[in-house]
């Protein structure tokens, strides 16, 4: 079911009338101005992994990503579309996908970047290492691990990056190294757990905010080592709002987990949106 709370900013569902779901693999690809990118990302995952689907979720492009993406739904049946009619950030856009996923049956889903950074080769290796383990909750794409990295990306995102994922699993006491990574294939049961419904991020601290909640729930995770490319068309979405934004919810959870311990940090999200409406 998708949130009520995003009612206004859904559109339309590409996928009436096609088939979905069945047990299989989807991956979620958030866009906003990716139409330069989207053709030869989805080009590359279903030459490693011809098996998946893959849902587009698109926040209005002004550059004609939906409407390129709507194109290759109507010729390719493992594409899906859905259409939000405003921007609300990376968050709710994977949220909105994950909910769809669910729905649709899907008992893998994937996390992964349109913008190219996420080689499809690594997620042919992130899908196998999941089938490998049947005790596994999520297998996340990690430049934090040894035989992972990052390439041509500039050093002040490499720093910021470095030191908010460091930051993050101190105060939250996470053992996942690379906790703000964005390239992650999921069980459905585990996403069904951890109440999705609930998250409230709007940019990629939503990535810590997933983590811990596998953590928390005591769920298992595995990191595999990728190799993180730095776009080669388009813009980076990163921001100053974004850093800010992680830094408050990390700090607020950090201080939760301090007073409380892992169970009322579990349970205070669970009515962040609550207090989000507040704000």
């Amino acid at each position: 079911m998708i949130d009520t709370r995003d009612e206004e900013a859904f559109m339309a569902d590409s996928g009436e009338g096609k088939d979905g779901g069945d047990g299989g693999t989807l991956i979620v690809m958030p866009t906003y101005n990716e139409k330069d990118n989207l053709e030869t990302t989805l080009s590359g995952i279903f030459s490693y992994c011809p098996q998946v689907n893959v849902l587009v979720v698109d926040d209005s492009s002004p550059d004609g990503t939906g409407d390129l993406a709507e194109e290759m739904a109507a010729a390719d049946p493992r594409v899906f579309v859905i259409h939000r009619s405003i921007k609300r950030g990376l968050g709710p856009a994977y949220v909105a996908g994950f909910e769809w996923a669910l729905l649709h049956g899907y008992q893998v889903i994937c996390e992964m970047d349109m913008d190219g950074s996420h080689r499809p080769a690594d997620l042919k290796r992130i899908l196998d290492a999941l089938e490998a383990d049947p005790a596994c909750d999520v297998v996340i794409g990690s430049r934090r691990v040894p035989g992972g990295g990052t390439e041509n990306w500039p050093w002040y995102r490499d720093l910021i990056s470095r030191c908010g994922s460091g930051y993050a699993r101190h105060a939250l006491g996470l053992a996942t190294h690379d906790v703000t990574a964005g390239f992650r294939a999921y069980r459905s049961q585990a996403l069904r757990r951890l109440h999705v419904d609930s998250i409230h991020a709007n940019g990629y601290v939503f990535q810590v905010d997933m983590t811990r909640r596998v953590e928390y729930a005591g769920g298992q995770v595995t990191e595999v080592p990728i190799l993180f490319v730095e776009r080669t068309q388009g813009e980076s979405k990163m921001g100053t709002g974004i850093v800010l934004e992680a830094m408050w919810r990390v700090t607020d959870w950090g201080i939760r987990r301090i007073l409380g311990g892992k169970r009322k940090a579990t349970a205070d999200h669970l009515r962040d949106g609550q207090e989000a409406e507040k704000d």
